[in-house]
């Protein structure tokens, strides 16, 4: 059956399906109204009740991966959600806020309702490829059989480490029908009560930083709230773009604004593009070139050197490596950061300004003002999102933002921070039913997968990023070597055959380089089963083999841990609105079926109901907070709040740090890691792809050049510019990339700079190509001075789309054997090349070239 046939089967034409909403005209209105910030507006339409003659109103959710989780209230008619309304309860005051949906969650019902949407269990017919669109429809009986059978001869064959779930956040927002991280995934406890499968580390939002955090801090550590920056003389955000990724009531826009309502706190943004944020929140932008933040940030501190300006005091009680009398035991002279300043380190190139500005293309004085401004400023809120750290030097771009925050003296204080994006208060709301541990001990990057389809045992910790985990169900939380940088982990023994995917559209659209991610999984002597649960027919259900309905938040009920809203902690308890549409079921009934077929059912289901869990998840939050209401509470109010108020990271190491030492070896921040410097002498690099330039580990935050990186940028007369994608407000990363109101109010287009336009003849609304020897995607120009000069930036998450020669001619010679993606797909110009300590995705460090269609 093709995709066309799958989206006649739901039998509903966009007049059927807007005459069956019956209020689309309304809400399309405050779409439109509202599309500048992307939050509802002050109209009738979002202040009423809805209709009155509703059967009823239930308390739902919006549970894709923003950072927010925001209620819904769905009004039922006849058996069908006819109304989504926002959050009525709460406040307009921080701390008590009404988390009111964005754009997005408000357009629900047409995630609901889609034309995509899965009805029946499919298998791919016999004799085609994956992605050839070729489905059988199915019982679920046959399909449950035949996928418990195929893990059998999998078990057999290869043991329980060729089993791998997919990364995907869909659904992350949820408790029962959470996506993401693996262990606490239906299909994770199925897996575990049946003898386990490869786990992975990290995640594709956060890979570099979060493998970057035990070399500087021990450990992951957020920064303080966006509320506590009412203590700030100066807010500095790099890359960090809350009004665009954290919208709602429930995210940072709200936090944001109100503290810069009423507290006025000076705000300057530094990222390669006029985001919502630099627009609407920000007093300075500070336009750079991608993956330059470590450049800018040296000779922001050579300035500061220079004039005396850093907070030498902190410094020499808290922190290891920045000047030489500071460096651990055995490490080399002239290997403090200073002396990488001052030109004495290995490269022998002094960091000054000047240097920062040719790599950066911010002017040297400009660069030398911020560094003043920055360092007077007592406190200083200094924050990044993570955009920086998705590059090929992404690792060592997170740790300059850290080490800025350090130097100046900002870390552990109300109105500084620790140079990592923003924390927020959060309820006590654990998973007890993922109560199984994972018998395997193994564990690779979350985007090495690709990598161990197709090398399997060739995989180890020096060029394949995979580990053994600290001991059976505990997750690694960095690269795995110890502190003389040896090796700690057991290499596979087998490569990827068993793929299980929830919620995700990851397996094509969200990794990169999407032809050859396709080249891959098209390859059955390789992976022999992929399975994919959903509820829509997305791009990554295109290349499975068997295709499973899911229910939708409205089917079903659940709870809903509140993330990203200040200083107010918050959840939300849903119920199911509507009986499951067509024959879709929830992923605990199908894992509860796979588990009787392998014999593992009553250790899957714990002897609980999918609601007793439910239970039990509230019963264990209050014992650690015996305010919580119960579950029967919960239910009835649907969102429950309360206000911790601002969150300040690592004061107790600030107050003191010989009782609160941090978890490095030596107790401080490391600006120079040692574990770092040992590794950097034994990892290998370019076993299974050609070794690049940045394929390095440096002790120190260095900048590093690498491969399609700002420097080569300018000598590749064939692909001269850099492009990175952003998230944008249509879609949470591909979640909702199929809804036609969120298509039509943010049309997927590719920014670039005015100057680089008219070099190429190509004016505002002109459709393009972008294209590298990866691909090629067409889509239309928005030709703004919103982006760098040298820059392109294509929303990320809009559904691959591929067509032949025979219907899109592709501009490169290059490409003439690869179809172009006529949706704009951003990661079918990236590569799969990753970062060189965490092995994680490094897709904004990207060259290619634009012309017009």
């Amino acid at each position: 059956m093709t995709i066309a046939a799958n989206r006649e089967r739901t039998g509903l034409s966009r007049r059927s399906f807007m005459k069956w909403s019956g209020v689309a005209g309304g809400s399309a209105a405050l779409v439109a109204t509202a599309a500048h910030l992307g939050m509802p507006g002050t109209s009738a339409q979002a202040d009423s009740d809805g209709i009155t003659d509703a059967d009823k109103t239930v308390w739902s959710a919006c549970t894709v991966n923003c950072g927010s989780r925001c209620p819904l209230r769905l009004q039922v008619k006849d058996g069908t959600v006819v109304r989504v309304l926002p959050d009525n309860t709460g406040t307009d005051e921080l701390g008590s806020q009404q988390v009111r949906a964005c754009v997005r969650g408000r357009s629900q019902r047409h995630r609901i309702y889609n034309p995509d949407r899965l009805k029946k269990p499919m298998k791919r017919k016999p004799g085609t490829k994956r992605g050839d669109e070729q489905w059988e429809e199915i019982s679920w009986e046959q399909a449950l059989n035949e996928i418990a059978d195929k893990m059998k001869d999998i078990k057999e064959n290869y043991g329980n480490e060729a089993f791998y779930i997919q990364y995907g956040t869909g659904v992350l927002g949820s408790t029962m029908a959470c996506s993401w991280p693996p262990d606490t995934t239906a299909f994770a406890k199925l897996l575990n009560c049946y003898g386990g499968y490869l786990d992975h580390y990290s995640d594709y939002s956060t890979a570099p930083i979060t493998q970057a955090y035990p070399y500087h801090y021990g450990s992951w550590v957020n920064g303080n709230s966006f509320d506590d920056a009412k203590n700030s003389k100066l807010q500095v955000m790099f890359g960090n773009n809350p009004l665009e990724t954290r919208m709602s009531g429930g995210g940072q826009l709200f936090v944001t604004q109100d503290t810069k309502k009423n507290h006025g706190v000076k705000t300057i943004v530094i990222d390669p593009r006029y985001s919502e944020t630099a627009a609407l929140l920000a007093d300075e932008w500070v336009g750079l070139r991608p993956g330059t933040d470590a450049a800018l940030i040296a000779g922001m501190i050579h300035t500061m050197i220079s004039e005396d300006l850093q907070d030498q005091d902190f410094l020499d009680t808290y922190v290891v490596g920045f000047d030489e009398d500071a460096l651990p035991e055995g490490a080399r002279e002239n290997s403090s950061y200073r002396s990488y300043l001052e030109g004495k380190g290995a490269d022998g190139i002094e960091k000054t300004p000047a240097w920062a500005s040719e790599i950066t293309g911010v002017p040297a004085e400009r660069i030398r003002q911020l560094a003043r401004e920055i360092a007077a400023a007592k406190p200083c809120s200094i924050t990044q999102g993570w955009g920086p750290q998705r590059h090929a030097n992404g690792e060592n771009n997170a740790r300059a933002i850290f080490m800025l925050a350090a130097v100046t003296g900002n870390v552990g204080i109300p109105g500084g921070g620790t140079g990592a994006r923003e924390g927020a208060q959060a309820l006590p709301l654990s998973k007890p039913f993922y109560n199984v541990p994972n018998p395997s001990n193994k564990i690779i990057s979350v985007f090495g997968w690709l990598d161990a389809i197709e090398y399997g045992d060739q995989l180890d910790t020096f060029n394949g990023g995979v580990c053994e985990k600290v001991a059976p169900g505990v997750r690694s939380n960095k690269v795995p070597v110890d502190d003389n940088g040896n090796a700690t982990n057991i290499s596979l023994d087998v490569p990827l055959k068993g793929i299980f995917q929830y919620g995700s559209n990851s397996l094509v659209n969200q990794t990169g380089d999407n032809n050859r991610s396709v080249e891959i999984l098209q390859d059955e002597t390789k992976a022999e089963l992929i399975v994919t649960c959903d509820i829509q027919y997305t791009v990554s259900a295109r290349y499975s083999d068997y295709v499973l309905p899911g229910t939708s938040t409205a089917e079903e009920s659940d709870i809903h841990p509140g993330e990203n809203a200040g200083p107010m902690a918050y959840g939300i308890v849903s119920q199911a609105a509507i009986d499951p549409l067509y024959e879709c079921r929830t992923i605990f009934d199908i894992c509860t079926e796979l588990a009787d077929r392998l014999g593992v059912k009553e250790e899957f289901t714990g002897g609980k109901t999918r609601e007793e869990w439910l239970e039990e998840t509230i019963n264990v939050a209050r014992e650690a907070d015996a305010e919580l209401p119960t579950y029967e509470e919960w239910k009835e109010m649907g969102i429950f709040r309360k206000n911790q108020g601002p969150a300040v990271a690592l004061a107790d190491f600030r107050e003191d740090p010989e009782a609160n030492p941090l978890p490095t070896p030596s107790g401080k921040i490391e600006i120079y890691s040692d574990r770092l410097a040992a590794m950097s002498e034994k990892w290998e690099f370019g076993v299974f792809r050609p070794e690049l330039p940045g394929d390095k580990l440096t002790a120190l935050p260095e900048f590093v050049e690498t491969w399609e990186g700002a420097l080569e940028a300018r000598e590749n007369d064939k692909y001269p510019l850099q492009v990175i994608g952003h998230h944008y407000k249509a879609r949470t990363h591909s979640s909702y990339g199929n809804v036609d109101w969120l298509k039509e109010a943010h049309t997927q287009s590719a920014w670039i700079n005015p100057i680089d336009a008219a070099a190429r003849g190509i004016e505002n609304d002109d459709e393009v190509f972008v294209y590298n020897d990866r691909g090629t995607v067409r889509l239309p120009a928005k030709v703004t001075e919103r982006i760098v000069p040298g820059t392109m930036s294509i929303p990320q998450g809009a559904w691959f789309d591929p067509k032949g020669a025979s219907d899109v001619k592709p501009p490169s010679e290059a490409n003439q054997d690869k179809p172009v993606d006529v949706a704009g797909s951003v990661n079918t110009l990236t590569s799969l090349h990753p970062s060189p300590l965490a092995k994680g995705n490094a897709v904004h460090t990207t060259l290619a070239n634009v012309v017009k269609a």
